[in-house]
């Protein structure tokens, strides 16, 4: 499917009626103290608390409920830093589909465990994501598997645009919607889905200093790789954006913000002792762009949500923070 394709919301609202019995609807918490200090109306969206614990189920299921019967008897193959994982390997017990996964030896612990849960066959390689997606590619070369993209893919993406549909259902006079951005699978399907419906409605972006290859792009109007080093926030660690988001994002973002690792930490201790939400480092970028105090202006007098796109932290890192 082509991004001209793709630029139609349909796709989205097929993958809502998919998913719906699936799962959840996740809540949107007023942030009582982040609205008085920002003098606007904050809320989180708590994709944290879907199965999984993550948003990544959401692109994952929907791409492989949308798969032939001959495409599913092959089996599938992923690469990802954790989250992914874990959305493909449950969907793939959902649907009863085979799921070899590639992960950085670098991923965390409890995401690797999660993932081997739900029963799928995890292959630990590469120090990076990037360089464990082309130890991927030449994995499946003649296995004959599907390959599950964590985001350059219309199904993905459609699944991930469900959020938007929630948003508007439960806050439907939103004025900005803040968004994580790794290779930009989630952020392209939320912008897909409220430009369509609402094209006044602010898209934030926001990434680490470390890593910006998808912010990098947005500035130099061409696809670029950027990466400077490690990020807390590790589901977003993709030097590398999609051809595919990147097209769409192009012309639908609205603001861009980069935070430093400082800041991350900061929103993962704040949103954990004050508003009592774990999240892990890509799930916190929301939180920290509004922390960094960098998008004030656009805050003042207007209903803003955060997305908190996961929080499976590893208890380790979490403890250090805290």
């Amino acid at each position: 499917m082509t991004t001209e394709v793709m630029t139609d919301h349909l796709g989205i609202e097929r993958a809502y009626q998919r998913l719906k019995p699936i799962m959840i609807h996740t809540p949107l918490a007023p942030s009582n103290i982040l609205g008085k200090e920002k003098q606007g109306e904050i809320f989180l969206k708590l994709e944290n608390l879907q199965r999984t614990g993550s948003f990544k189920a959401r692109g994952a299921y929907n791409k492989l409920s949308s798969l032939s019967e001959t495409e599913r008897s092959h089996g599938v193959i992923a690469c990802s830093a954790g989250n992914h994982a874990q959305g493909v390997a449950l969907a793939g017990a959902l649907l009863g589909i085979k799921v070899r996964i590639f992960m950085p030896i670098t991923a965390a612990k409890t995401k690797v465990e999660a993932t081997q849960s739900y029963g799928a066959q995890v292959i630990l390689a590469g120090d990076t994501f990037d360089e464990t997606k082309q130890i991927t590619l030449d994995a499946m070369k003649d296995s004959g598997e599907i390959f599950v993209s964590p985001f350059d893919d219309a199904a993905v993406m459609e699944g991930q645009g469900t959020i938007a549909l929630e948003i508007f259902a439960d806050l439907p006079l939103v004025d900005n919607v803040i968004v994580p951005i790794g290779g930009g699978g989630l952020i392209a399907g939320i912008a897909l889905a409220i430009k369509a419906l609402r094209p006044e409605v602010k898209i934030i972006g926001v990434q680490s200093y470390g890593v910006y290859g998808m912010i990098a792009s947005i500035w130099q109007q061409k696809l670029v790789a950027n990466r400077r080093n490690r990020t807390l926030a590790d589901g977003c660690d993709v030097a590398l954006a999609g051809e595919m988001t990147y097209e769409i994002l192009k012309t639908r973002i609205d603001e861009t913000v980069l935070v430093e690792e400082k800041d991350i930490e900061k929103a993962i201790n704040y949103l954990a002792l004050k508003e009592k939400v774990i999240a892990e480092g890509a799930g916190a970028l929301s939180t920290a762009a509004i922390l960094s105090g960098q998008i004030d202006h656009l805050l003042k007098d207007k209903k803003t949500v955060a997305i908190v796109s996961g929080g499976n932290i590893d208890f380790s890192v979490f403890k250090e923070i805290i």
